[in-house]
């Protein structure tokens, strides 16, 4: 099969570009071979790769920068997902795409369902709503992975934030208002790709025709909940390097005494059993996740570190 992976540099494209080689033969771009704000090159650029599967993992994901920069993050989170999705029927193929909890305004006090009244609170859920709905809205074949808090060991992460200035700081504040699914991005990509090899796996038509048959919307992201406070002390916590952390205290602070550029929803949880029951996907903890990363990355070395 042939795999067009868009946003390799990306925490989950990253991750990705390891995992897909599994189902075939994965072209993997990014800026600046990709201009996402180009609809017409990036429809080009499709149609010369001739994919059955496109895979698109790239996002404006600077959530207060979006409030400054409204036609770039509608541009690359709606317009371009929208003409992955025509491109992707027009060639008979399959697209993959990722979104974000933040679609949604957490006032929901439990998980939130595929089903659930979307009401984004900020420039960035409203454009990757958008793009959701410009994917759906082709009637091709596709799935739409809904997940939340993505962290690693590359890039800028809440996790390497906080795991950078608990070597700088001795008292980190936090947000504790704010409960989410704190979700590692090799999991995400582990998950997409056993997705896809269910559809793959004794099927004698391309992949776009079992997609079709399960197109639709799917949460994807940790089990469990905790407060961005609470996953900080729990990074430190579990830190395998403690000795070099010098922050004695991780006090825990309501939204309104950090001030940001957009607001955030205060509950974005996701109810994983669409996902679940649909593919037997095993969704793990959060802590899981989190003491897995940490063990790949004393596999591969040390985190990168992440600039504030």
């Amino acid at each position: 099969m042939r795999i067009l992976l868009l946003g390799k540099n990306g925490q989950v494209g990253w991750e990705l570009q390891r995992t897909l080689v599994s189902l075939g033969a994965v072209t993997a771009l990014d800026y600046p071979e990709v201009n996402f704000v180009d609809p017409d090159g990036l429809r080009a650029l499709v149609r010369d790769h001739d994919p059955q599967l496109i895979v698109n993992a790239a996002a404006y994901t600077a959530v207060d920068q979006a409030e400054l920069e409204p036609e770039t993050a509608m541009a690359v989170n709606a317009l371009a997902p929208g003409v992955l999705a025509q491109e992707a029927k027009r060639l008979g193929s399959g697209l993959v795409h990722y979104s974000t909890d933040y679609v949604f305004d957490g006032t929901k006090r439990e998980p939130y369902t595929e089903e659930d009244v979307f009401h984004p609170i900020n420039l960035y859920g409203e454009s990757r709503l958008a793009g959701d709905r410009a994917v759906e809205a082709t009637g091709g074949a596709y799935l739409i992975l809904r997940t939340s808090w993505v962290y690693g060991g590359r890039g800028r992460n809440f996790f390497l934030t906080i795991r950078k200035l608990a070597r700088e700081r001795q008292v980190l504040q936090v947000i504790d208002d704010q409960v989410g699914c704190p979700t590692w991005c090799q999991f995400l990509a582990e998950a997409t790709t056993k997705i896809l090899a269910t559809m793959v796996r004794g099927a004698s038509d391309p992949i776009a025709s079992a997609m079709n048959a399960q197109r639709g919307v799917y949460n994807l992201s940790a089990e469990g909940q905790i407060s961005w406070c609470g996953f900080a002390r729990a990074i430190l916590e579990t830190d395998p390097l403690r000795g070099e952390i010098i922050a004695k205290q991780v006090i825990p602070i309501p939204s309104e005494d950090h001030p940001s550029g957009a607001k955030r929803p205060p509950y974005p949880v996701l109810s994983k059993e669409k996902v679940r029951s649909g593919f037997g996907i095993e969704i793990h903890s959060w802590e899981r996740q989190l003491a897995d990363c940490w063990r790949s990355l004393s596999e591969t070395g040390r985190p990168e570190s992440s600039q504030v």
